[in-house]
């Protein structure tokens, strides 16, 4: 197992406010994450998490922001970009 940074971004179909993306922050936070977006049509967050390889970081990653995503009262969007680099990179 390794510690992955995997940063998402979902592709939205309206300008996200400071307040939606705060919420997306506050729920991000327990998996040691960050939200952006604000004033933008997409949102996202860089997760940390640890796995075995690239391809299940992602996984992880990919609902945890799912659902930090619905807990912060966000409607559920494309993701558009997703990055993953170990701790090793």
């Amino acid at each position: 197992m390794k510690r992955w940074s995997v940063g998402i971004e979902a592709d939205g179909d309206r300008v996200f406010t400071l307040e939606e993306i705060v919420e997306l922050a506050d729920a991000v936070a327990p998996a040691g994450g960050i939200a952006s977006g604000i004033g933008t049509s997409r949102y996202g967050a860089r997760l940390l998490v640890d796995a075995p390889d690239r391809e299940k970081a992602v996984a992880l990653a990919t609902e945890e922001f799912r659902r930090a995503a619905a807990a912060a009262g966000l409607p559920p969007c494309p993701v558009g970009r997703v990055e993953a680099v170990g701790e090793d990179e």
